[in-house]
């Protein structure tokens, strides 16, 4: 099992399409599942890509445009018909709390499953989740309505101890957790080991940037910072850029530039106009601009810990 995966579920855009599903991501990390949007079909998309219902415990919504938020009704009421106990926290604006409230006051009035809201500001950075492992911190993006990116951190990984050395100097295994938190050792004369002799460098953390509906801007790209997979918005190709301004947007062209800003190693496509029926379109216009660039699917997944 891969210690952080990028799943999609849905790389559509607003309009019904029979190739693509409306938007819907899961990142897997270390086990927990974190959806990030849930468009029609969600639940049947998880189903089809084996992601257990158990595993997930948080939903971040961008923002509150129907082909994001449309399948929250039925994905609720499957998590309440599960009987499995457990609770589901909602990352969304103050807004999105009333307008979910109101629609399961609709559609899933009776539901025992407890849902838990963060309100997030749509107009500033902050962390939305923390644990001992991973930060998921906010970045306001230009649409039409209010609209956050979120961008997944791993924290630093604890250093690789050398065990032979640690053999070595008669060390204990109780000291090796604090040794491997970059403790040195103290041996019973008074003789510091130092603790670059006792481990080797910690495997690096990685990140994921996930930039929904927005219209291109630099600034948004140098705060998103380097990440090893960036997932940018691709509505639309360069020969309509005039489409994607009004309608805040961006072409493939703009989000392999938001990549390169960014110090992104790696691009993902998405959010795909119905207008096009083919999709590598948009893989071979990014590649003009960043070199490393995979073009969305349903179904996709992405390991992290497997890119180059």
């Amino acid at each position: 099992m891969s210690e952080f995966s990028v799943i999609t579920l849905g790389c559509g855009s607003a309009k019904p399409s029979l190739r693509h599903n409306p938007s819907s991501t899961v990142v897997d990390f270390r086990g927990n599942l974190f959806m990030i949007d849930c468009g029609e079909g969600t639940q049947l998309q998880m189903m089809r890509s084996r992601l257990k219902f158990s595993r997930l415990g948080h939903i971040f919504l961008t923002h509150l445009h129907g082909d994001h938020v449309l399948g929250l009704p039925g994905l609720i009421s499957t998590l309440d018909l599960q009987s499995t106990g457990g609770s589901l926290t909602i990352h969304t604006i103050a807004e999105g709390k009333r307008m979910i409230d109101d629609m399961l006051g609709y559609f899933a009035r009776h539901i025992d499953f407890k849902i838990n809201y963060n309100i997030l500001d749509p107009e500033k950075e902050v962390i939305a989740f923390e644990n001992h492992a991973m930060t998921v911190r906010t970045l306001p993006l230009h649409h039409r309505v209010p609209t956050l990116g979120f961008i997944f951190e791993e924290k630093p990984r604890p250093r690789h101890l050398d065990r032979a050395m640690c053999d070595f100097h008669g060390i204990s295994t109780a000291y090796f957790n604090r040794i491997k938190a970059g403790e040195d050792y103290v041996k019973p004369d008074g003789t510091i080991i130092p603790n670059s002799r006792l481990t080797k460098d910690a495997t690096p953390s990685l990140s994921y940037a996930h930039i929904s509906d927005t219209a291109f801007d630099p600034k948004i790209a140098e705060a998103i910072g380097p990440v090893d997979l960036l997932f940018h918005e691709t509505t639309y190709l360069e020969r309509d850029a005039a489409f994607a301004i009004p309608r805040g947007h961006s072409t493939a062209r703009q989000a392999a530039e938001a990549a390169r800003i960014a110090g992104a190693r790696w691009l993902l496509t998405g959010h795909y106009s119905t207008r096009y029926n083919d999709d590598e379109q948009f893989r071979r216009e990014a590649l003009q601009i960043h070199p490393r660039v995979i073009t969305n699917r349903e179904g996709l997944v992405v390991d992290l810990t497997r890119l180059p």
